[in-house]
């Protein structure tokens, strides 16, 4: 593929604005709205939500392009770059890298909605869950066709979650955020037939489920041990690392729960987790499946465990180089999505075009579509783009245009 071709990106976050919820929220409900405070004791503008602080400060959700490393970030809402919050700014990004679409994820709900369960009132969480999603499609206005809506859903209430997919599907959200790892939170684990109306309405609806890391606890990660142990560096490091694995132990059960047999229809993707602990994955499920003679109590499956995740399954991949030049083969060109992780710590900036072409180095202009366009395009309704793409004059496509 030409290296002026346009990208899909899977995976990018909004800094969500102060008034996020204040603004949306039921008149009775807007004195408890998550909102943001100054934290006096480590100078960080952080989310009040309910009795507690979101786990990270508001400007560690948008360190793409600060001038210090990581933990460094941005004290306070107005040090976030606007590309992090502001639509218009994130399209002039957008464009200077060549990326037409963008889903968009959460900070504040956490990237399963497990941080709404702090405010301990059904009501109030669910409002806070309808008013982010409103949210969503407010930001969007400057240009719908370019950004990928992914609802929050109240997974706390399978019913609940099944009425709020339909109406997202309704006003145009193209994809469902789902924990998984309900269990962590008190919930039947994923497998249970407790979860089939969000299952079944996702199927009915057509928009795919995802399971973004860290979508169970992050707190325990960061623990006070290993941050004198080894530094806040590298347990963020170590944190990353550990949560593309927890990803893949989803898949697994994922895989292994039924749920994908139940509903042949239903979409799930493993979103920010990596592709290349894929095909182990596959080869072990298959493997301890046939050992364990699944099959003898759970005369659902029909296929293995492998055979269900190329028919309904989808991986995320950004930095790697190896599993996009080496495993395709194992993993399948069709179950291959392309993401940034904007404007996080970890994702790509200042350097997508590079990380991109040498992922891909040796691959055919077939492949490149497949993985840098038309899954994604397919997976989630998107139109082609209306004009082609091309460098600015500069050539570059750097920190300026977000900062």
């Amino acid at each position: 593929m030409p290296q002026t071709d346009w990208v899909i990106d899977a995976d990018t976050h909004i800094t969500e604005p102060p008034d996020t919820w204040s603004a949306r929220l039921p008149a009775k409900f807007r004195d408890r709205a998550p909102r943001v405070v100054h934290d006096p004791k480590w100078d960080f503008d952080v989310w009040k939500i309910g009795d507690g602080a979101a786990p990270v400060p508001v400007g560690h959700t948008a360190v793409a392009g600060w001038p210090e490393p990581f933990p460094a970030a941005p004290r306070t809402f107005g040090e976030v770059p606007p590309a992090a919050y502001d639509a218009k700014a994130r399209l002039a990004y957008m464009d200077s890298i060549g990326v037409w679409a963008m889903a968009l994820y959460p900070n504040v709900g956490g990237f399963g909605n497990e941080s709404f369960l702090k405010l301990g009132d059904q009501e109030l969480m669910l409002a806070c869950v309808r008013a982010y999603n409103d949210f969503l499609l407010d930001w969007i206005e400057p240009d719908p066709r370019r950004f990928i809506p992914i609802c929050a859903t109240p997974f706390w209430d399978p019913k609940e979650s099944a009425r709020e997919i339909e109406r997202c599907a309704a006003l145009g959200h193209r994809g469902i955020l789902f924990t998984g790892e309900p269990n962590r939170f008190g919930q039947p684990v994923l497998g249970d037939r407790f979860w089939d109306p969000l299952w079944s309405a996702a199927q009915e609806t057509g928009l795919p489920v995802s399971f973004h890391i860290g979508s169970g606890s992050l707190t325990e990660e960061f623990s006070p041990e290993r941050i004198a142990a080894y530094g806040i560096r590298a347990v963020n490091a170590r944190t990353a690392v550990s949560l593309f694995l927890e990803n893949g132990k989803q898949l697994a059960e994922l895989l292994l729960s039924g749920v994908l047999a139940r509903f042949p229809k239903l979409r799930v993707v493993s979103v920010e987790s990596g592709i290349g602990f894929i095909p182990f994955i596959l080869e072990a499920t298959d493997y301890a499946f046939e050992y364990s003679r699944v099959r003898d109590e759970r005369p659902e499956f029909e296929m293995k465990p492998s055979e269900y995740f190329a028919r309904q399954v989808y991986g995320c991949y950004f930095f790697e180089e190896l599993a996009p030049q080496r495993l395709l083969d194992r993993i399948g060109v069709d179950n291959v999505l392309f993401e940034t992780d904007y404007p996080h710590p970890v994702c790509l900036y200042g350097n997508v075009r590079e990380k991109i072409d040498a992922g891909l180095a040796g691959q055919s202009a077939e492949t490149r579509r497949k993985l840098l366009f038309e899954n994604a395009a397919k997976l989630y309704g998107v139109a082609a783009p209306d004009r082609p793409w091309s460098v600015n004059a500069s050539g570059s496509s750097g920190p300026n245009v977000a900062s």
